[in-house]
């Protein structure tokens, strides 16, 4: 490959996939963003896969950005940490500038908070953990992100969190001169930044603390702290306006955390808490009186307490629902496939069932010992919560609110649980039943919930137009909803609806709004840790 043949010439550069750049093979184009285009890649010498950073056209060809990239790469890859996203290389191949970076599957927070919601206290305490843990590796260095916000914070399935995109991070001990360290001014996003970036003062460690009790603002109460309709609107906030007390958004939290995140959220970088390390003490102490020793064992994991993956029950239904609907859609070779079909279901039922006996990791007689007395009571909601999720029966859901009825926040979190349970187990009476109560719900995000199941069981019970109209008063507060399994019954009760019915109110608002619900979903399947 010649120096000058793949040299960019723009920002419009064709797909590079299937290529070599030295030592890498670029298999995909995994995104593209304002600085750069990321590619899922091999690393042929090592036999491994890394996100490699190709920097655009446009400011590979400026000296001053070009040198800035170059040192505060540098400075990142200095950052060996297991909660930071690992820089394995920096350099220039074919006239292409890179930087070659840990490849990690998952869903950066933004992701895994629209597809799940706000997340309970353990797994809420143990993002921040993890990301606390990865700051105060940087401050230690002397190293601030200048743009902590959820797109840059990674989860696993397996509930490993790692914060990405060191691109904008600098030295505070920098003597790099105002002609790099204007470039960074700008940089950054307004949501999520601190008083003093804002205002294009100097920045240590303390910024990177605010942006990050923005981002665990968000996070719990389920919107930033601040919002507008441009940036400058948020700026001004940033500076001078005082946050709504998360504990009224959340009454449910611990105070000690409300007061945590208040604490990142001081205006004056010297009121803050001031440091990381000091933030992972205060974490820590949270974790250990709030959190059981063995929350991360057996089945008690990110996907079954966060939703981000359907159960066994969820699958069996899922594909059943798909043989109904080839009945439905194919008649005249309905009666000749019916013994195939059912053949084919039953063999996935066994496979199915004989898979969730692998998987689920508790004692055999454990259900008889259950069913045979009632339900064991924990010494906090939060504790009770998560032995509910380990068990994952009606019973276990019904004890959030048999032994904590106080605690609104969790009882209703408790029903939607068990009205998805009944839903997949096809008791659609008592499904309804609590669909109808959550849908009376004052916290929108449970009465979006309540509506969409509601009018989805309808929709099972071939009650189509009442489903439609039910859904009509779902309408009025869609955006809403932040059940990810909800979402996607509600993308089948709708085209089921519009099936029977011909056409539907708002058909294409319906339409729009489905494709923003799943466009990220169907475009990008895998996403680099890195995306820009």
């Amino acid at each position: 490959m010649s120096q000058n043949s793949d040299r960019p010439k723009s920002d419009d550069a064709a797909d590079l996939s299937g290529r070599r750049l030295g030592d890498f093979q670029l298999l995909r184009r995994l995104g593209r963003g304002a600085m750069a285009e990321v590619y899922l890649a091999e690393q042929c010498s090592l036999k491994r896969r890394v996100a490699l950073k190709i920097l655009k056209a446009d400011h590979a060809a400026d000296p001053t950005y070009l040198q800035r990239f170059t040192i505060e790469a540098q400075a990142a890859a200095a950052l060996v940490h297991a909660n930071i996203v690992q820089i394995y290389e920096v350099g220039k191949l074919d006239g292409w500038h890179y930087i070659a970076q840990e490849y990690v599957q998952g869903l950066n927070l933004r992701e895994w908070l629209q597809r799940n919601g706000p997340p309970h206290l353990p797994q809420a305490l143990s993002i921040m953990r993890q990301v606390a843990a990865a700051l105060a590796k940087a401050g230690e260095h002397g190293v601030v992100h200048r743009d902590i916000k959820p797109e840059n914070i990674m989860i696993t399935a397996e509930g490993e969190v790692k914060v990405a995109d060191f691109g904008l991070a600098r030295h505070t001990r920098s003597q790099d001169g105002p002609q790099l360290t204007e470039i960074g001014i700008t940089l950054g996003t307004p949501l999520y930044m601190s008083p003093e970036q804002v205002e294009g003062k100097p920045l240590d460690p303390r910024s990177d603390l605010y942006s990050f009790g923005v981002t665990c603002y968000q996070m719990l109460a389920g919107t930033p702290p601040f919002t507008g309709d441009t940036a400058l609107a948020v700026a001004v906030q940033h500076v001078k306006t005082p946050p709504r007390p998360l504990t009224e958004l959340r009454a449910d939290l611990p105070p000690a955390l409300c007061q945590l995140v208040h604490s990142l959220l001081e205006k004056d970088p010297r009121q803050r808490c001031p440091s990381a390390r000091e933030l992972l003490r205060n974490l820590r102490q949270l974790w250990n009186e709030f959190v059981p020793p063995d929350w991360q064992e057996g089945v008690v994991g990110w996907e079954t307490v966060g939703e981000t993956a359907p159960s066994p029950h969820a699958a069996v239904t899922e594909h059943l629902e798909g043989l109904m609907k080839t009945l439905a859609v194919d008649q005249p070779s309905r009666r000749l496939r019916y013994g195939v079909i059912a053949g084919a279901a039953a063999a996935f039922l066994l496979g199915v069932f004989l898979a969730w006996l692998t998987v689920v990791k508790r004692p055999l007689l454990a259900d008889a010992q259950i069913a045979s007395s009632s339900f064991p009571k924990e010494s906090n909601v939060h504790r009770q919560w998560l032995l509910a999720s380990k068990w994952g029966t009606a019973e276990a859901w019904q004890s959030i609110e048999r032994y904590f009825p106080k605690k609104t926040y969790y009882v209703l979190h408790a029903k939607q649980q068990l009205a998805l349970l009944y839903l997949q187990e096809g008791d659609y009476g008592r499904a309804l039943n609590l669909f109808e109560q959550l849908a009376q719900a004052t916290y929108e995000p449970i009465r979006a919930f309540g509506l969409a199941g509601w009018g989805s069981v309808l929709c099972l019970q071939g009650k189509n137009q009442e489903s439609s109209e039910v859904l009509q008063e779902f309408w009025q507060i869609h955006g809403k909803l932040q059940n990810g399994r909800m979402k996607q019954l509600l993308e089948k009760t709708i085209q089921q609806n519009r099936s029977k019915l011909g056409s539907l109110p708002n058909s294409e608002d319906w339409d729009q709004y489905l494709r923003s619900l799943f466009k990220e979903e169907s475009e990008e399947p895998e996403k680099t840790i890195d995306s820009p």
